[in-house]
Formats: structure tokens, C-alpha cells, sequence
């Protein structure tokens, strides 16, 4: 099975970093994500996605150390199911994404309109890396319609 996601966004809130008894770094927070899309009347329609994400490690530093609510973030990791049960003893879930790898998107000294243009460029990136995939998978063969039984 494949269990991939990645996301550009904003961080919804600051990092919160804490370590486990071995002294392994983990740190939680939330990255929101818009979708824009045209709606039959013409106008222009926003979809806003929050999900928490879960660092682990030095990456979890990094992002203690850099990051802060507002930075724009892309991420790549998995997505998981966490279940528990709430005080009132209802079982409850959502999904998160442990996160594998991040960039930063931002620095002190970068314009923001650099940062504002980068995700059409990693969607025109993702969607010609999709292209050459897909034409390096399939082989071409070269059919007579005559050959071809139905």
C-alpha cells in the first residue's frame, strides 16, 4: 500500500515540543491548506483545510527552533487515524500526518510574493514529474486498428 501526502500551507499555531522518557523530540501543531476553485455561478469559491501534523526527532527541533504560527510550510509525510475517548467517554478519531520530511518556505529575507508564487510552481513541478512518470512507466506499441479483434 502507498500512504503519501504532501501539503503546502500555513501553520495554524506555534509548535508545542515536548520528549519522550528516551529523549526523542516530538512536536504538534497544525498547517492549514485552501483549495480555490470556480463555482457554476462564476464566481470564485475557497476551500480551507486544517489538519494536525506531528513532528518526530530533529525535524522536531528544527521546527521548534524556526517555525512559528503563520509560516508557510511544505510537508510530506503519512496519514494516520488517532482514536480515543473523550472525558465523556465517547470514542472519538482524526486523521493527522506524521510528518517525514519538511522545507521551509519562508526566510527573513525573502519577498513575499516569492513565497505566494510557489505553489503554482510545485503544482506545474508535481504535474510534469507526473507526465515524465507515467510516459517512462507505459511503453509505446505500435498496433495495426486492423489487427485489433473488436
Amino acid at each position: 500500500m502507498f500512504n503519501r501526502v504532501i501539503l503546502v500551507g500555513n501553520l495554524t499555531r506555534d509548535i508545542e515540543l515536548r520528549y519522550t522518557p528516551s529523549g526523542i523530540a516530538i512536536c504538534t501543531t497544525g498547517i492549514a491548506t485552501n483549495h480555490r476553485f470556480k463555482k457554476h455561478d462564476g464566481s470564485v469559491g475557497e476551500e480551507v483545510m486544517f489538519i494536525d501534523i506531528t513532528l518526530f526527532g530533529r525535524n522536531a527541533e528544527i521546527a521548534n527552533q524556526y517555525l512559528k504560527k503563520g509560516s508557510r510550510t511544505l510537508i510530506e509525510g503519512r496519514l494516520k487515524l488517532d482514536s480515543w475517548t473523550d472525558q465523556n467517554g465517547q470514542k472519538r478519531s482524526k486523521h493527522t500526518i506524521t510528518v517525514d520530511s519538511m522545507k521551509m518556505l519562508e526566510s527573513k529575507s525573502q519577498d513575499k510574493n516569492d513565497s505566494e508564487n510557489f505553489d503554482e510552481e510545485y503544482r506545474q513541478s508535481a504535474q510534469n514529474t507526473a507526465q515524465n512518470t507515467t510516459k517512462q512507466n507505459i511503453p509505446e506499441i505500435d498496433i495495426n486498428e486492423d489487427e485489433i479483434p473488436f
